[in-house]
């Protein structure tokens, strides 16, 4: 796909979203509906990340669009897109979540359901991240800046978008990608050295 293709793609779902939001802010149950199909797995994927094992990630996921349907009224067009909004209530669940328990409790894998032959880049990024190896690489970072990494890599958020979700500027975004990548090449390079 050409850039100007996926840039008229971007663009469209933007103008759907947008149309699905001001439906929904109306009361219409189709467009909430819409909305919640269109974020679901992004949002499932993401808690599921952030708290490290399914059945929070699923409590979360349900909160979160709960959340969503209670505050979709109150929500206001600005610089960041309707996703950035229902990521930050993802995000500020998953952080009461951890002040809550103050633990982390990775899950024991589960085989995945057949059936599902392909996988997207999302679904391959996540593998890469929750592999043990490299999730112990990140988990050694700060907690913002495994955020960061999550919402810019898996989810391929710009800088503005996390900096809405994190509820931060993006030279602080920009700071903690490095800080992260920096922290995660000299573990790497320590990893590789040792026989």
């Amino acid at each position: 796909m050409t850039e100007t293709a996926a840039s008229a793609r971007k663009e469209n779902e933007t103008k759907r979203v947008r149309a699905l939001v001001d439906r929904a802010q109306k009361g219409d149950r189709g467009a909430l509906e819409e909305l919640y199909l269109i974020h679901f797995d992004r949002i499932y994927s993401y808690l599921h990340v952030s708290v490290g094992n399914r059945h929070d990630a699923e409590d979360l996921t349900t909160q979160t669009f709960l959340k969503m349907l209670e505050s979709i009224g109150k929500f206001r067009w600005q610089s960041a897109p309707f996703s950035a909004w229902l990521f930050r209530i993802a995000h500020n669940l998953a952080m009461d979540h951890f002040r809550s328990r103050r633990r982390w409790q990775p899950e024991e894998e589960v085989p995945e359901p057949e059936g599902s032959a392909e996988s997207s880049a999302e679904e391959e990024a996540f593998k890469v991240l929750s592999s043990e190896s490299m999730f112990d690489l990140i988990e050694s970072l700060s907690d913002e800046q495994r955020q960061v990494l999550i919402l810019k890599f898996v989810f391929d958020f710009s800088n503005q978008e996390a900096a809405t979700v994190l509820d931060k500027t993006e030279g602080a975004i920009k700071s903690l990608q490095h800080r992260a990548l920096v922290s995660l090449q000299k573990q790497l390079e320590r990893r590789d050295a040792t026989p």
